[in-house]
C-alpha cells in the first residue's frame, strides 16, 4: 500500500517487495518524505523516491537526499543524477552543502523566455539546413544544443518549444516531408582493406573499428579513473581511504597500471592470451603500464623453464611488460605485515589440519582467540622451522563471499625456493600475498577472471586491515575451447602418459603449442578481441581460432605449391623439349606483391585425390572425358591413358595438353608440382573426441579415455 500510494503500479511494488534491500530504503524515503509533505505524495515526487532508493550505492546519504525533495528543492531526474554521481564522488563526510547545490543546480529557475530565447538562437544557427532538408534534418540536434545551454532546464519544455518554432520556420508537414529519407549506401571496403579492419599487429592498434586496444579505451568499460577507486560498487572505505588515494596519486601520477601475475608453474594457455590481452591491452590502451608479476609462493611446483617460457609467451604476443617483479620480491615486507596483522588481532596461529578445516562447513578454530603475544610467538617459531608441514598455519580472521571462514595467510614448507634459497619455510598463500602485491605495485585495476569473485572481500578486507591503499580488484569471463583441456594438472598427466610429447605439441592449446603450429600472434590478439571481454564465461570453437590465423596468413604467408599424396602425370604433347618457367604470384589475391618462378616438366604430379575413374554428379576435377586446368600454367590437360599397378591401383596418367585460350573452359584449376623438392609435412586432426572432454556426462572414463587414436 505504502509503495502503491507513490505511484507504483501493483506489480512494480510487489517486484520490489521481492528485494529486501531496495524495500528498505523506499520505506524509509517515503516515510520521511510524508513526515514533510504530507500522506498524499505526487507520481513525480514518488518517482524521485524510488529512483533514489534503487540508485543510491551509499545508504547513508538517503536522508540527506529525501530532504531535497520533500522541500521541493531536487525536482527533475536530471538534478536527480547529478545529486547521486555528487555524493558519490565525495565519500568523505560532511558534504560541502553549498558545493553540492551548486553542482544540482538547486534554486536555479528557468523561465520560458530562456528557453525560448535559447531555442531561437540554435534554429537561427541550423537555419539554411532547416530550410534545405525540412522535416529530415535531425532535430535531437537542436534539443541537444539547447539543453547544453540551459542544463537544468525541462527537457519536455525544450521539446515542446523545438516543435513549435521549427513549425513556425517550415509550415505544416508536406506528403514530401513524410517519406522515408532514403539510405545512403556505405561504400564497401576493398578485401586489402578488409584483411586490415581484422589485424591487431603486435598489440599495437590496427586499422579495425573495434580493435581489442579500443574496446579497451576510455569509457569503453565503466572502469573507475585511477584515484578514483572509491566510485566502484562495492569498494569499502575506511577514514584513511582518501589519504591513501591521494598519496597513490602522488606515486603514479595519475596513471593506469595494471599487472599479469601467472604462476610459473606451468606453461600459459589460450585463456592467458586473454589475460595478457585484456591486462597489457587495457593498459596500453589508456596510456598506463603493466606489469608481469611471477605469484612464486609455491617453490615446490616451480621451474625456471616456465618463468622463461612465460616471459617469451607475453613477447610473443607483442607486448612488453613495464617492469618483471616476483611476489618472492615483497617477502620481507609480507612478513612485516603479517606481524603487524596479528598486532592488531586480525590473524592469528592456529593448528588445526588441512583436512579439518576443508570443505564448506569446517569447525571454528579452537585457536581463533588466542592471544596476541601468544600468536606472534608461534608465528615467530613457524619462521624459525620449529613446527613440521601441516603443524600450523596463520589464517586471518574474515569470513569471505563464498562463506569460507578464516582463510589461511601463511603455511610451512620446507622446500628451498629458486630466488631466496633456504632464508624461508614459511610461505605466503595467495590470498594473502596478490592484494598486497598489487598495493605494493599500486595497480589502478587488478583484473582477474570470475573464479576470484569470492576473493574480492578478503581482498578489500586485508588491505583495509592494514591501513593500505587498496587497488580495485574486476573480474571478467574466461575464454576456453572445446575439444581441449587447458588445466595444468591435466596437461601434465597427458604428457606423463605419453599422449603428447611435451607442453609444446601442436594438438594442445597452449601458447607454445600454438606458435609451433604456425599461428601467427596476431591471430591469436585477434581472437582475443572477438571474443571480446565479458563477464560471461566465453567457450569458443577451436575453429574460430583457426579462422584468425587464416586471414592473418592470407596477408602475411606467400604461397607455395604442394602435393601430399602425389599422383605422377605424363603430358605426352608437352611443347617445348626441356622445362618452362612458369610465373606463380607469391599473394594469388594480390598480384602487385610479385611472383616467383616455377619449373613446369613434361612430368608433373598432382594430388591422388584430383582425378578419378568416374566422374559423378558435383564432381568437377580431372576424369577420363574431363579435363582441367593446370593452375598458373595457361594450359588444359585432357586423359589419354590410366596406367595402374597389379592390384589395380592407378599409378600414372598420361595425358595431352592443349593452350587454355583455345580449348573449351575447364570446370576446374588444380595444383601440381614439377621437378619437386621432397618436404615432411606432419597433419593434425583435434586431440579428443567430444566437445567437452572434462565433463562426465559426455565422456564418464574421463578425458584420458576420449583420445582421439588417429590425432
Amino acid at each position: 500500500g505504502l509503495f502503491t500510494g507513490i505511484g507504483l503500479s501493483e506489480a512494480k511494488a510487489r517486484e520490489t517487495l521481492r528485494n529486501g534491500a531496495l524495500s528498505a530504503l523506499l520505506r524509509r524515503a517515503v516515510l520521511q518524505a510524508r513526515s514533510a509533505l504530507g500522506p498524499a505524495l505526487d507520481k513525480a515526487t514518488g518517482t524521485l523516491l524510488y529512483n533514489t532508493a534503487a540508485r543510491l550505492k551509499d545508504p547513508k546519504h538517503l536522508g540527506f537526499l529525501v530532504g531535497y525533495i520533500a522541500r521541493r528543492e531536487i525536482l527533475t531526474d536530471l538534478q536527480l543524477s547529478a545529486a547521486l554521481e555528487y555524493v558519490r564522488s565525495h565519500p568523505l563526510e560532511p558534504l560541502d552543502v553549498a558545493d553540492f547545490e551548486r553542482a544540482c543546480g538547486v534554486g536555479i529557475c528557468i523561465s520560458p523566455e530562456q528557453i525560448e530565447e535559447a531555442v531561437e538562437a540554435v534554429i537561427s544557427k541550423h537555419r539554411a539546413e532547416l530550410l534545405a532538408e525540412r522535416y529530415h534534418f535531425n532535430m535531437g540536434l537542436l534539443m541537444g544544443e539547447a539543453r547544453s545551454q540551459l542544463r537544468w532546464a525541462d527537457g519536455k519544455t525544450i521539446k515542446n518549444e523545438v516543435d513549435l518554432q521549427v513549425l513556425h520556420l517550415l509550415g505544416p508537414k508536406t506528403e514530401a516531408d513524410l517519406e522515408k529519407k532514403p539510405k545512403v549506401a556505405k561504400a564497401r571496403l576493398a578485401p586489402a582493406e578488409k584483411q586490415k579492419v581484422a589485424v591487431v599487429e603486435n598489440g599495437d592498434m590496427g586499422t579495425e573499428t573495434r580493435s581489442l586496444l579500443e574496446q579497451l579505451r576510455g569509457e569503453a568499460l565503466k572502469f573507475h579513473k585511477p584515484g578514483e577507486n572509491y566510485k566502484t560498487e562495492g569498494y569499502v572505505m575506511t577514514p584513511n581511504t582518501m589519504a591513501l588515494l591521494k598519496q597513490h596519486l602522488a606515486i603514479t601520477g595519475g596513471q593506469v597500471r595494471t599487472r599479469f601475475p601467472p604462476e610459473p608453474n606451468g606453461i600459459l594457455h589460450i585463456g592467458h592470451a586473454k589475460a595478457i590481452n585484456f591486462n597489457f591491452g587495457y593498459a596500453k590502451a589508456n596510456g598506463g603500464v603493466c606489469f608481469l608479476r611471477y605469484d612464486d609462493t609455491n617453490p615446490e611446483k616451480e621451474e625456471e623453464k616456465y618463468f622463461t617460457a612465460i616471459r617469451e609467451m607475453v613477447e610473443w604476443l607483442g607486448y612488453q611488460p613495464y617492469a618483471v617483479t616476483h611476489a618472492s620480491d615483497y617477502f620481507d615486507q609480507l612478513y612485516t605485515w603479517a606481524l603487524e596483522l596479528i598486532r592488531r588481532g586480525q590473524a592469528y596461529v592456529c593448528h588445526q589440519k588441512v583436512e579439518e578445516i576443508k570443505g564448506h562447513n569446517p569447525p571454528p578454530s579452537p585457536w581463533r582467540d588466542r592471544p596476541v603475544e601468544e600468536s606472534l610467538l608461534l608465528f615467530e617459531d613457524m619462521r624459525k622451522g620449529k613446527f613440521g608441514e601441516g603443524e600450523a598455519t596463520l589464517r586471518m580472521k574474515l569470513v569471505m563471499e563464498d562463506g569460507k571462514m578464516d582463510p589461511v595467510a601463511y603455511r610451512v614448507k620446507f622446500t628451498p625456493h629458486h630466488r631466496t634459497g633456504d632464508k624461508w619455510c614459511i610461505y605466503p598463500t595467495y590470498d594473502y600475498t596478490h592484494c598486497l602485491c598489487d598495493s605494493i605495485e599500486h595497480i589502478t585495476h587488478s583484473l582477474c577472471t570470475k573464479e576470484f569473485q569470492a576473493r574480492r572481500s578478503s581482498y578489500f578486507w586485508l588491505c583495509n586491515a592494514l591501513d593500505v591503499y587498496c587497488p580495485v580488484q574486476w573480474e571478467y569471463g574466461r575464454l576456453n575451447l572445446l575439444y581441449t583441456v587447458v588445466s595444468k594438472r591435466k596437461i601434465i598427466q597427458l604428457v606423463e602418459t605419453g599422449v603428447v610429447r611435451d607442453w609444446d605439441d601442436p594438438r594442445l592449446f597452449t601458447l607454445t603449442a600454438l606458435r609451433r603450429r604456425g599461428f601467427p600472434p596476431e591471430a591469436i590478439n585477434n581472437f582475443c578481441a572477438r571474443v571480446g571481454v565479458t563477464v560471461a564465461q566465453a567457450t569458443m570453437e577451436p575453429h574460430l581460432l583457426e579462422a584468425c590465423a587464416r586471414e592473418v596468413l592470407n596477408e602475411q604467408a606467400p604461397r607455395a605449391m604442394a602435393v601430399l599424396e602425389p599422383l605422377k602425370v605424363t603430358i605426352t604433347n608437352f611443347p617445348a623439349p626441356k622445362a618452362l618457367e612458369v610465373l606463380v604470384p607469391n599473394f594469388p589475391a594480390n598480384e602487385s606483391r610479385g611472383f616467383h618462378k616455377v619449373p613446369f616438366h613434361q612430368t608433373v604430379y598432382i594430388e591422388e585425390t584430383d582425378f578419378r575413374e568416374e566422374a559423378d554428379k558435383g564432381y568437377k576435377r580431372l576424369a577420363p572425358g574431363q579435363p582441367v586446368g593446370l593452375r598458373h600454367t595457361g594450359y588444359v590437360i585432357t586423359v589419354q591413358n590410366v596406367i595402374k599397378d597389379i592390384s589395380g591401383r592407378v599409378i600414372e596418367l598420361e595425358v595431352t595438353c592443349t593452350k587454355s585460350d583455345v580449348a573449351e573452359k575447364p570446370k576446374a584449376f588444380i595444383h601440381w608440382v614439377s621437378v619437386p623438392l621432397a618436404c615432411e609435412v606432419r597433419l593434425y586432426e583435434r586431440l579428443f573426441l567430444h566437445k567437452n572432454p572434462e565433463d562426465p556426462s559426455e565422456v564418464p572414463g574421463g578425458f584420458l579415455s576420449d583420445i582421439n587414436p588417429v590425432s
